[in-house]
C-alpha cells in the first residue's frame, strides 16, 4: 500500500494515491489500516510523553500523550496502547489504538501538523478532509455526516467533522476528524477511527478528541 505524503504543505491528513482492493476493505480496520499507517520509520517525527490528565472531562486522571510536534495532548482511555512516534510515517506524529472486543475492530486516534488554516476556511478544510479520509479507510462504502460544527480546543479556533461509513459488504465504521488553529503558520489535527462493534467505542473516541489541548 502506498504510503501517505507529509502533511507540510497541508492541515489535514491526505489520502493515499491509489485505494487498496476489495481484500483489503474486508479486513479488520485496526489491521488494515493501522498497519498502513506505521510503514516508514520517521526518527524525531515527535517528541512526546504521558502526563496525568488534571481536567473534568470523562477521561480526567487518565494519562496523557503530550506530541510536541503537533502541538497537542490529548488523554489515553483505560485499556489503549500509545504509540512512542518513532513507526509513523510523516502524516502522523503520534497515536493511541486499542483492539476490539473478541478481536473484531478496533479504533486509534492520531495526531499531526499542517500549515497555517485561516478561520473562515476550517469548515470547507475539515469536512473535505474527513470525506477523503472516509474515502480511503472505505473505497466501497459511503459516508453520512452525523455532525459538523465549529469548536475550540484551548480557546483556539478549530472545527470538527464526525462521519459515519458503510461499504458493500456490510463493514461499517465511524470518523471523526478535528483541525485547530496553531498559530498564522501553523495547524494541528485529530483523527479518530472507529470500526467496532461495540458502539460504545465511538464515544471513547470523541472523548479522547475532546480533551484535546494546545500544547
Amino acid at each position: 500500500m502506498t504510503t501517505p505524503p507529509s502533511v507540510s504543505t497541508s492541515p489535514f491528513p491526505p489520502a493515499p494515491s491509489h485505494r487498496p482492493g476489495h481484500s483489503r476493505t474486508r479486513r479488520a480496520w485496526i489491521v488494515g489500516a493501522v498497519a498502513a499507517l506505521v510503514l516508514v520509520l520517521v526518527a524525531g517525527a515527535a517528541v512526546w510523553w504521558l502526563t496525568g490528565d488534571e481536567d473534568d472531562s470523562p477521561l480526567a486522571g487518565r494519562p496523557r500523550v503530550t506530541d510536541t510536534s503537533a502541538g497537542l495532548s490529548y488523554a489515553v482511555p483505560e485499556g489503549w496502547k500509545s504509540n512512542d512516534g518513532k513507526d509513523l510515517i510523516q502524516a502522523f506524529t503520534s497515536s493511541i489504538t486499542t483492539k476490539g472486543s473478541g478481536g473484531q475492530g478496533g479504533a486509534a486516534v492520531l495526531a499531526g501538523r499542517g500549515r497555517g488554516i485561516e478561520e473562515s476556511e476550517l469548515k470547507q478544510r475539515t469536512e473535505t478532509a474527513a470525506r477523503s479520509n472516509a474515502e480511503f479507510f472505505y473505497p466501497d462504502g459511503k459516508s453520512t455526516v452525523e455532525e459538523s460544527r465549529a469548536t475550540k480546543v484551548s480557546g483556539r479556533p478549530a472545527y470538527t467533522v464526525a462521519l459515519s461509513v458503510r461499504d458493500d459488504s456490510g463493514r461499517a465504521g465511524r470518523m471523526r476528524l478535528t483541525i485547530v488553529t496553531r498559530s498564522g503558520d501553523r495547524s494541528a489535527f485529530l483523527l479518530g477511527v472507529t470500526e467496532s462493534p461495540e458502539p460504545g467505542d465511538s464515544a471513547v473516541v470523541d472523548a479522547v478528541l475532546a480533551s484535546a489541548a494546545t500544547e
